[in-house]
């Protein structure tokens, strides 16, 4: 059984394939030998399935001709669900809202929901919720490989609310996913018409050039302050459990800012390794692996790991002239890598990179112009990991009748 079976009066438990019409696998595109081309079709996969919605900007393509041919069995429609079934995005789901002509790969599954049974926004929530993914994700049939065969999640049974209701409890949850992609939508505005300004003040002038009056060329460690991060003994539990102060790692850099630690450690853990505990504010750089060129904002004085650089800014430089010059500089910063599969850069290569410096009449002009709109992303940032914290708390309570929509007030503007 799917979920558990004390549900109010009025809902039913039913397997998935109730509500179906019709379920299709993508294609194997490497069996298919199909054609990749920058001016043809999309092909989702699973990895472009995140947060509830496609992202078609990292999608694949192929050419038309193999798009025609391969559409007729894997071409979604409008309101189907997508769902990745195999890999290690296994068990996330979207509802195609576009018409966009794509096909799917073989890591994502096609969905056809009957209307008259099931709100579609309702089951891709119910299909996100981390109670329901982690029972589908559970019967992985593979050992190589995560995989959850679409006749087995036909047969996996949900706990299906009246139609009115089920449409009640989507309308309460979307409210939040929309007013989270708003938020989203607004700081990469904002961070865009930043970028726009730094490169018409500054993206004119390169290294070798004759600088205007009151600009200079210098070494970064010269003027800021750089830090290395470490990592405390994961065979010293004193320095991680009951930890009050955060830390990341490597893959947290990945983020648009970091607002909250991967984990948090101890005061002891901190005081007895290599890591530091940086300001809000603090610009970092993953310096190895595959997240290597990865750089980011601390939103929050935190600690990382060795994987990691933070530079400071100072009295003079600010955060927001570092982010941007780091922006526009980090494919040349890491040009120099060393390594085999691993590639890496260490402090030294950071610290010993030349930076542009303008006039101090030109930066403070800059930063003045820009920092508002950097507050405006912190802000905008931690609300809406507050907005995701009280959906996802919400969802498991709506979706079990724990809690019902008339009983709850709702806590966005609809």
């Amino acid at each position: 059984m799917g979920v558990e079976n004390n549900i109010p009066e009025g809902w039913k438990e039913v397997p998935l394939k109730e509500i179906l019409l019709k379920r299709n696998q993508g294609v194997n595109t490497t069996t298919e030998k199909v054609i990749y081309s920058t001016k043809g079709h999309r092909v989702v996969k699973a990895q472009d399935i995140l947060e509830r919605k496609i992202n078609f900007s990292v999608s694949d393509y192929v050419d038309r001709q193999e798009y025609a041919r391969l559409s007729t069995h894997v071409k979604p429609k409008l309101n189907d669900i997508l769902y990745s079934n195999i890999g290690s995005k296994m068990g996330n789901a979207a509802k195609v809202k576009s018409d966009f002509q794509f096909i799917i790969a073989w890591n994502v599954l096609r969905l056809q929901i009957n209307t008259d049974e099931a709100e579609v926004d309702f089951l891709v929530q119910l299909l996100n919720s981390k109670t329901i993914r982690r029972a589908i994700c559970s019967l992985n049939s593979s050992s190589t490989m995560p995989f959850v065969s679409g006749g087995v999640i036909e047969l996996f049974e949900i706990n299906l609310p009246p139609l009115p209701e089920q449409k009640a409890i989507a309308k309460v949850l979307t409210a939040f996913d929309d007013k989270i992609e708003l938020l989203k939508a607004q700081n990469k505005t904002l961070e865009a018409m930043a970028q726009t300004i730094f490169k018409e003040w500054f993206g004119k002038h390169q290294i070798g050039d004759e600088l205007p009056e009151g600009w200079s060329l210098v070494k970064l460690g010269d003027i800021l302050e750089t830090y290395l991060g470490g990592t405390p003994s994961k065979s010293k539990p004193e320095y991680w459990e009951n930890g009050s102060i955060p830390w990341i790692n490597s893959g947290e850099v990945n983020n648009f800012r970091i607002t909250k630690g991967t984990t948090l450690i101890t005061k002891l853990g901190l005081e007895k390794s290599a890591t530091k505990l940086l300001p809000k504010g603090t610009v970092v750089i993953a310096i190895t692996g595959a997240t290597l060129g990865q750089y980011s904002i601390l939103e929050i004085e935190s600690c990382f790991n060795q994987s990691v650089v933070g530079i400071v800014g100072n009295n003079k430089i600010k955060s927001s002239f570092i982010y941007f010059w780091i922006a526009n500089n980090i494919h040349a910063i890491i040009r120099n890598a060393t390594g085999g599969a691993q590639q890496h850069i260490n402090k030294e290569n950071v610290n010993s990179f030349e930076m542009i410096i303008p006039s101090d009449e030109i930066l403070n002009k800059f930063q003045s112009a820009v920092e508002p709109m950097m507050d405006k992303i912190s802000n905008n940032e931690f609300e809406i990991q507050s907005l995701t914290k009280t959906r996802d708390t919400l969802l498991p309570k709506l979706m079990s009748g724990q809690v019902r929509v008339n009983n709850i007030k709702q806590t966005i503007d609809a």
